[in-house]
Order: structure tokens, then C-alpha cells, then sequence
């Protein structure tokens, strides 16, 4: 398959302009604008939730041959709840798991609740650190795997991993980014989809960018 990208706005892929999955997510869209708690976090915020759904909703039109319009909206809608109510603090993911998991058992709609088990499991699939290899797991995890730890090719990066994981973290804006390069290098994109977006090139680059960008602030007096 050739690497596929659209713009896709999020009123776009929120009410399906492009019927490429079932239904829309209206109603799922407003639940988190008026609930959740994360929304301004410094990482783990709108920002980022929606930048997982967005590259989520890419590869849905990667892979638009081979999973079935349910599929895509099971995707989807796993991918904006993927951190719902994050506490946006350094400690055990399973926690902030958990906080997502039951976010959406509260607002899973009567229509969506024989996917409810599935999109659980798919919210669990990016706790981090990894447990489980994403090699080994079913399409549809390893999408959301892949979307959620490709941040730092956002063009927000800077603001969103370097200084929002800092304030999260309560560490210097520096360690984040020399952290950044050992994390890049040791990136294993498990999708096609992924593999093609992100390629080696694309990761040396972002590295190369990193530690120039660590060159400066460390000059900084």
C-alpha cells in the first residue's frame, strides 16, 4: 500500500465528513469537552488526546481495504479517551489507565456498549512503559501504540514533549530533551502505516533536530 496522509480536521473526523467510518462522534467529542479534567494539562491535554485521534483517523485511511468501518470508529473512539482525566503527573500509568477506561464505561452510548470490553483493551494497550510487545498484538492496538508515542513528529513537539512533560514531570525542560534522543533512536513503529510515515530517515532527522535544539538551550546562560 502507498503512505496515505489527509488533513482531516477534527470537525472533520468528529462528524465523519468522509464516511469512512460507522456513525460519528459527536456526542463523544462534547462528552470530553465538558468533562474531562486533563483538557489543559501540559502534556497529556486536548492537544494530545486529538493528536492520537487524528493519526489514528490517518491510518484508518491506510488501512480503509482492510478494517471495517466498525472497526475504524472503535479505533477512533478509544484514541480520544485514550487519556481521559490524566492526572498529568509523574507515576504509575495504570492509574491514569484506569481513569480512562472508566471515563468512557460513563459515557459509552447504549449503541457502542457491545464494543465497550474491546475498547478497553485497545485504551490499555498504551499504558507506558509497554508490557506486552506491539508486535504481538491485534491491528488495531498497535495503531494506537503507534499514534501515541509519535508526539515529538507533531509540530508542537517542542511545547507539548519538551516543556509539557518537564512541568508534568517537575524536571528541567534540558533533561526531557536529552532524553529525547535515546527515546527516538529506539523507536520500533510495529504498523506499515507507521513505518512508512515515520522512516528512518524521518526519525535520524527529528534526532539531528533534537540535539541541535539541546545545543542551544544548553547555551542559554
Amino acid at each position: 500500500m502507498e503512505p496515505v496522509d489527509a488533513c482531516g480536521s477534527i470537525p472533520d473526523i468528529v462528524l465523519n465528513s468522509e464516511k469512512l467510518y460507522e456513525g460519528d462522534l459527536s456526542f463523544y467529542f462534547k462528552m470530553i469537552c465538558k468533562n474531562a479534567r486533563n483538557l489543559t494539562n501540559p502534556y497529556h491535554n486536548f492537544s494530545h488526546m486529538f493528536n492520537v485521534t487524528w493519526l489514528c483517523y490517518q491510518a484508518c485511511i491506510f488501512y480503509k481495504d482492510m478494517l471495517t468501518p466498525v472497526e475504524m470508529r472503535i479505533l477512533l473512539i478509544s484514541a480520544m479517551w485514550h487519556d481521559f482525566n490524566h492526572s498529568g503527573k509523574m507515576g504509575d500509568d495504570y492509574l491514569n489507565i484506569e481513569q480512562a477506561v472508566e471515563g468512557v464505561k460513563n459515557y459509552i452510548t447504549p449503541e457502542d456498549r457491545k464494543y465497550l470490553a474491546t475498547i478497553c483493551e485497545i485504551i490499555k494497550a498504551t499504558e507506558f512503559p509497554h508490557k506486552i510487545p506491539s508486535k504481538s498484538l491485534p491491528l488495531l492496538m498497535q495503531i494506537i501504540r503507534d499514534a501515541n508515542v509519535a508526539q515529538a513528529f507533531s509540530t508542537t513537539w517542542i511545547q507539548q514533549v519538551i516543556f509539557g512533560l518537564s512541568k508534568e514531570w517537575n524536571k528541567d525542560p534540558t533533561e526531557i530533551l536529552a532524553a529525547q534522543c535515546p527515546f527516538l533512536s529506539n523507536l520500533d513503529f510495529s504498523t506499515e502505516w507507521a513505518q512508512q510515515r515515520y522512516p528512518e530517515r524521518v526519525v535520524k532527522a527529528k534526532i539531528a533536530e533534537a540535539n541541535a535544539l539541546l545545543k542551544l538551550m544548553r547555551g542559554i546562560a
